[in-house]
């Protein structure tokens, strides 16, 4: 890595990168504080410790704020609030998205609980936007306390590797309250929050990539809740087959495989940008485009743990479904999934509430939603994985697809226990493992085949793989005008 590339940018230099060149507006560059305790009254920067303003981002309007840590730290004061207050206000009326880069030590003990009063305000503001325009922030160093509850309220959080740092408390206060030596890139640097904990869903390896990443998620967001994301030129056909999806996904349903190269065969021009990939690996959320049209796509990965189902992976997948709906983004289910992880890990951190998050996101997201059946969609996992039971428009499947209440290996054992007893202790072994392979191909052939959901209208069809970007895409602009009206309410209860 060059010097250049590794280069740790300075508030004013971050939103240059972020806009368009000679289109930032800045706002109230001349704001001071008024704070006289502790010699505050001689020291009053113009700004304040934040940079504040407006400009395009690809041509679209976007307003931001980069915290300054040569001012005060970064510290939060009342007037420093303020300033990101008056931003926040000023992108909701104007409907566009907000990027916030954080870099501060926290509230400014020279003001009190003034300064806590300014992150309340900005808390509060926060909360309302959510869902209203996308919020963006990116974590450009040391984050602690109060600085870290902003940016958990929003959309997405971009980290940088090796420079980042976001926890309540730092190694200090956990050394002196736990007795616990620990690093700070250990308690809380981007590869913790990336990998571990999920709170971080795109980690940069410089400055300058945090921003490139910002401006690559823009592109795929509307402006707010009231637009749609951008239609792009696509020169990629509609009707393009993919006859290499039939080698992707292997016949034994017991190999693995990377989903991504599935959903890349099918988007336009190959494209997929990863979210939180670090995290709950075996499920993929992300976005990419089909005709054009920005699309949220949702896969069990089969890479890791066959798939399945568990905490993590279902706070993933219903956070982003979620997301997805709130800025009218089409939901795209690719899904291979053998259940949900048993064990007492598990059910001890909460799976049913949690596992009950996806059925919840699904349910209520009122966004196109189309499901591909790649191979298995079993028990209370096919109903989760956008099924038609959970209000989803389209769902296809591919011939081989599975679909049943368990495997045929779990469900011979179960339901021909006795006929398989019998057979051993009259016939033999040789006889039973004859008999136990006769029921699994029966099973298979009954149960499991995705015919017998078409037949009831589970799914629309079946289909050829090759088919399946042709297929998606005509359904895809088929629901460009879909009405969900649901019943008044004031808001749902979402499971703990």
């Amino acid at each position: 890595m060059s010097s250049e590339q590794a280069k740790v940018l300075n508030a004013h230099e971050r939103m240059e990168k972020l806009f368009d060149p000679g289109t930032f507006q800045e706002l109230d560059r001349h704001v001071r504080h008024h704070i006289t305790d502790y010699g505050m009254a001689e020291k009053r920067p113009e700004g304040d410790g934040v940079v504040t303003g407006f400009g395009m981002v690809n041509g679209r309007q976007v307003f931001a704020y980069a915290q300054d840590k040569r001012v005060f730290g970064g510290s939060l004061g009342f007037a420093h609030a303020m300033k990101i207050c008056k931003a926040m206000d000023m992108a909701d009326r104007a409907g566009c998205p907000l990027v916030g880069f954080n870099d501060s030590g926290g509230a400014r003990l020279q003001e009190g609980v003034v300064s806590l009063a300014g992150y309340g305000e900005i808390f509060h503001r926060n909360v309302n936007l959510s869902g209203r325009i996308p919020q963006i922030s990116v974590i450009s160093g040391v984050c602690a306390g109060g600085a870290v509850y902003s940016p958990a309220l929003t959309d997405f959080i971009v980290m940088v590797r090796d420079q980042s740092l976001m926890f309540i408390t730092g190694p200090k206060v956990v050394k002196a309250v736990t007795g616990q030596d620990v690093e700070p890139q250990k308690l809380g640097g981007a590869k913790v929050h990336a990998t571990k904990s999920g709170v971080c869903q795109l980690m940069a390896k410089t400055d300058e990539q945090s921003i490139e990443y910002v401006r690559t998620l823009l592109g795929y967001l509307p402006q707010s809740f009231e637009e749609k994301p951008p239609v792009e030129d696509n020169d990629d056909p509609i009707d393009r087959l993919c006859p290499e999806l039939e080698s992707i996904v292997p016949e034994d349903t017991q190999m693995g495989y990377d989903v991504r190269k599935v959903i890349k065969e099918v988007m336009d021009k190959g494209e997929f940008f990863e979210v939180h990939g670090g995290w709950a690996k075996n499920i993929v959320v992300g976005f990419a485009r089909m005709a054009g049209r920005t699309v949220g796509v949702v896969a069990n990965q089969p890479m890791f743990m066959a798939g399945c189902l568990d905490v993590d992976a279902s706070r993933k997948g219903a956070r982003f479904v979620r997301t997805c709906d709130a800025y009218n983004i089409p939901i795209i289910t690719f899904e291979d999934v053998p259940g949900y992880l048993p064990g007492m890990q598990q059910e001890y951190a909460g799976i049913i509430g949690h596992g009950a998050k996806m059925l919840y996101a699904y349910s209520e997201a009122r966004v196109p939603k189309l499901t591909v059946i790649l191979r298995k969609a079993f028990g209370g996992s096919y109903l989760v994985m956008s099924s038609k039971h959970m209000g989803s428009d389209f769902n296809i499947a591919w011939p081989k697809a599975q679909l049943a209440v368990m495997g045929a290996e779990g469900a011979v054992a179960i339901l021909y226990r006795k006929q398989l007893m019998a057979i051993r202790e009259q016939d033999g072994e040789q006889a039973e493992a004859e008999a136990r392979e006769r029921f699994l191909q029966e099973y298979r052939d009954v149960f499991m085949n995705p015919k017998k959901g078409a037949e009831h209208g589970y799914l629309d069809d079946v289909i050829d793989p090759a088919e399946t970007r042709k297929v998606l895409c005509r359904a895809l602009v088929m629901l460009d005008n879909k009405l969900d009206p649901r019943p008044e309410k004031l808001h749902g209860n979402e499971p703990l």
